[in-house]
């Protein structure tokens, strides 16, 4: 009877590690069957665009998550850097004192958005750490500094024209938001920082240290690791990757807009979640993000074509991140249970 209930308990176990993949395969199989073209290319392409943003955000989210943090700011820094990058290109850089204004090319332009991307998420880290305000109420009050900031850039105006002037040298930068071989450069983009956010977190030392001070912080300090700078660092991350999502949705609209990204916050922290990296943190996964991206990509726009309202669309997602903890703190109390009951076999 006891070897049946342990068997139950690893089946059970098993079930709740793979939920994530399970959940996309099955909202796959729904949406194909309700709607028929959800399967075909452009509707394909579309989802994958939308994935790769909010997977993007996530790999940061799931670094400062890891560590027991969160960032609420990240939907807000990509409107501000959108409207940085678009009024670089359409307005350029005006020095009033000198009389004359600036023009960079698209490269530099991308490097200026990333730098001020990590600039952001260091000021993060800094109030956090060094201010020790709680990161929720940290990176609430970056968020609203980034959106007013982002709507101050041009009084609330969008800039439209972001395709540059050959004769300025800053042409170049709808390459960002536009399909190579088929697959949105996005898409590319979330696949090569993927691959660098699991390396960095499960093959070298950083990696290592966010686990730790996610899961004992008090612990992690006593060992020598600096938790302040790791801290730092990983909204460095979040930043960085919220400024690569920024340029990217920029470029696909072709336009710069002060509400862009608004409440994608929510689901880059749903993706990270779904993904099996914990809130209480101490433990996450790119992989696992990577697909709880897919699924809030396949949520979204299978409710989109669906015609689900934009009212039930939020309340669905606010279910679902809801949900997801649940069965994390679900898990989280199997896997406690079955090492007590372990340790109590071995005595």
């Amino acid at each position: 009877m006891k070897e049946k209930k342990v068997n139950s308990n690893q089946l059970l176990m098993t079930i709740l590690k793979g939920r994530t993949f399970i959940v996309l395969i099955i909202l796959i199989v729904f949406f194909s069957i309700v709607k028929s073209n959800f399967l075909s290319a452009s509707t394909l392409t579309m989802v994958a665009k939308h994935v790769a943003l909010y997977g993007i955000l996530g790999l940061g989210m799931t670094f400062v998550i890891t560590t027991g943090g969160i960032d609420l700011s990240v939907g807000s820094v990509v409107g501000l850097i959108g409207m940085l990058a678009g009024g670089l290109i359409q307005e350029g850089l005006t020095l009033s004192f000198a009389g004359v204004t600036l023009y960079f090319s698209i490269p530099v332009i991308v490097i200026l958005m990333l730098i001020t991307g990590c600039l952001i998420g260091a000021v993060n880290g800094l109030i956090v750490t060094k201010l020790n305000v709680a990161p929720f109420i940290a990176t609430l009050g970056t968020m609203y500094i980034c959106r007013g900031f982002a709507n101050l850039r041009s009084g609330g105006a969008t800039f439209s024209n972001i395709s540059g002037n050959e004769g300025l040298g800053n042409t170049g930068f709808k390459i960002l938001g536009s399909n190579l071989a088929g697959i949105p450069t996005g898409v590319y983009v979330f696949a090569v920082l993927a691959v660098i956010g699991a390396i960095l977190l499960r093959k070298v030392d950083f990696g290592w240290h966010v686990l730790a001070v996610g899961g004992n912080e008090k612990s992690a300090r006593l060992s020598g690791i600096k938790a302040d700078r790791v801290k730092i660092l990983v909204y460095m991350i979040s930043g960085f990757c919220a400024a690569w999502v920024g340029m990217i949705n920029t470029a696909q609209l072709s336009a710069a807009h002060p509400a862009s990204g608004d409440g994608w916050e929510m689901n880059a922290i749903a993706a990270t979640v779904l993904g099996g990296t914990s809130m209480a943190g101490g433990s996450g996964t790119i992989i696992g993000t990577v697909v709880g991206a897919f699924v809030i990509g396949v949520i979204n726009d299978g409710m989109t074509m669906c015609g689900v309202s934009e009212f039930w669309q939020k309340v669905i997602r606010g279910c679902v991140i809801i949900l997801a903890v649940v069965i994390d703190q679900t898990q989280r109390n199997l896997q406690a249970k079955m090492a007590l009951q372990a340790r109590n076999e071995n005595k």
